[in-house]
């Protein structure tokens, strides 16, 4: 009871010090930080391994029942989970440098695809000893796991992340909306304009008060799925060599094994391609033919309750929609998800997620054997036992998931990797938060107006890149 009073206070002071911090300000952050020692932060002075997570106290909490089983199995290592509010990932790593510049960084940190490569290039400690000290434990979880997320973790043929939940970009639609327009479910292979016809059906059922496509301005589910499914992207997609180490060792005989690489490189910008522009004019016929709205930035804080109130068709998400959607009042036969639409291709886009050790954790072999236990059945049914998220384990995405939740179709998860191997990650460098600026800078002037002017939008767009990819990360 004291300790956990302790650490409410500690958590206090860390929420006022980041507070008159704000976001983006690395480069005062010493100065800044007058009430905040090391003994602040939890784990801090006390030998304890300490673990970030973006999140709130509740979602620190919701990990304890994964701690008491770590603690049983480990009674040498203790652990302290320190949860950080953050609009974002991105707010979330500027923060993490915060506590990196301020000389108070955790020993693990759980970061998604957006930071991967920032704290590769930067901030993490490869895993690739452990793994192999530890192949035969860990047989088990590459089995289970498909290469595609294991991939987005390799950086220049190391690995730096196991991961433990994921979500492709797949597409939401409401059964209601579908059936008011004489809509019967998509093919699996249904195509952009097989898509377009749909939204048009339901904008012409539904006059008003309706949106028949809804989506955001960001890196996951805004022009990027589009972009993917065309057979290109805002950025020049390459692979690093490397990583057989990896891949002969654990997907020997999976039917992927060819596609594998030591990992993603985005070097170069590519706004100018002729595809991207396809993929954007596409867009902004949907929002001038009033089919879709202008993208909304942010997370998209209100689509959950515009969707579950009937008033959008269709919109892109993962897995991690589901537990929202029911706790709105959604019934398990009131959506349902497809694949992303077919065009040149029908490769998806993905997020995923795992902890990193940092270079600075004072106890790697400890922090390895969370990031172990982490990665088992048994710890990631505690802390995953809801879809608010796609585990990465292909075992774990089953009927019993979902069940009274829906989807009827939630197989569509899962096999979004298998039919599709050549899923990928967001275009996440090293100088994510830069490059993402870019982006979302110019989609909206891109989408809002005539030719002439989506061609300004992606010229802007390739010079703002250009600015992006130059920076140090």
């Amino acid at each position: 009871m004291t300790g956990a009073t302790n650490g409410h206070l500690r958590e206090i002071t860390r929420r006022t010090a980041l507070g008159a911090l704000g976001a983006g300000i690395i480069g005062a952050t010493v100065a800044s930080w007058p009430r905040l020692s090391g003994s602040d932060i939890p784990g801090r002075g006390d030998n304890s391994l300490s673990i970030a997570i973006m999140g709130t106290a509740a979602d620190a909490a919701a990990r304890q029942r994964a701690i008491d089983a770590f603690t049983r199995l480990h009674p040498e290592i203790r652990v302290k989970v320190q949860a950080i509010q953050a609009v974002d990932w991105k707010d979330f790593f500027t923060k993490i440098l915060t506590m990196v510049a301020a000389g108070t960084p955790p020993d693990v940190v759980y970061v998604a695809t957006e930071g991967a490569q920032l704290f590769a290039e930067k901030l993490a400690h490869p895993l690739d000893e452990y793994v192999r000290r530890d192949a035969a434990d860990m047989a088990e979880f590459f089995d289970d796991v498909h290469p595609s997320l294991v991939e987005a973790f390799m950086y220049k043929g190391s690995l730096y992340q196991l991961p433990m939940d994921w979500n492709a970009a797949n597409m939401y639609y409401n059964t209601t909306a579908f059936a008011q327009a004489g809509l019967e479910r998509p093919a699996d292979d249904w195509t952009h304009m097989d898509f377009r016809n749909s939204l048009a059906a339901m904008r012409k059922a539904r006059t008003s008060d309706f949106t028949p496509y809804y989506w955001t301005n960001r890196l996951f589910g805004g022009v990027v799925p589009w972009l993917y499914a065309n057979d290109t992207s805002f950025l020049k997609e390459t692979r690093s060599a490397g990583g057989e180490w990896l891949w002969d060792g654990f997907y020997a005989n999976d039917p992927s094994r060819g596609l594998r690489s030591g990992g993603y490189q985005w070097l170069e910008p590519n706004a100018n391609d002729d595809r991207v522009f396809e993929s954007f004019d596409y867009l902004r016929g949907l929002v001038k033919d009033g089919l879709g709205v202008r993208p909304e930035e942010g997370g998209g804080s209100s689509l959950v309750g515009l969707f579950a109130s009937n008033r959008i068709g269709t919109t892109p998400a993962g897995g991690y929609w589901v537990q929202g959607l029911h706790e709105a009042g959604m019934g398990e036969s009131d959506f349902d998800v497809q694949f992303f639409p077919r065009w040149k291709s029908q490769r998806h886009q993905f997020g995923t997620a795992g902890y990193a050790i940092m270079k600075t954790a004072k106890d790697k072999d400890a922090a390895w054997e969370w990031i172990k236990f982490s990665s088992s059945r048994e710890a990631m049914e505690l802390i995953f036992p809801n879809p608010i998220t796609t585990p990465a384990r292909r075992s774990m995405v089953n009927e019993q998931l979902y069940a009274g939740k829906g989807p009827a179709h939630w197989k569509v998860f899962y096999d979004t990797l298998d039919r599709f191997p050549t899923t990928g990650p967001i275009p996440a460098p090293p100088q994510q938060a830069a490059v993402e600026t870019a982006l979302m800078k110019n989609v909206s002037l891109a989408v809002s107006g005539d030719e002439r002017q989506l061609k300004q939008a992606l010229a802007s767009m390739q010079r703002d890149l250009e600015l992006a990819l130059r920076r140090q990360s």
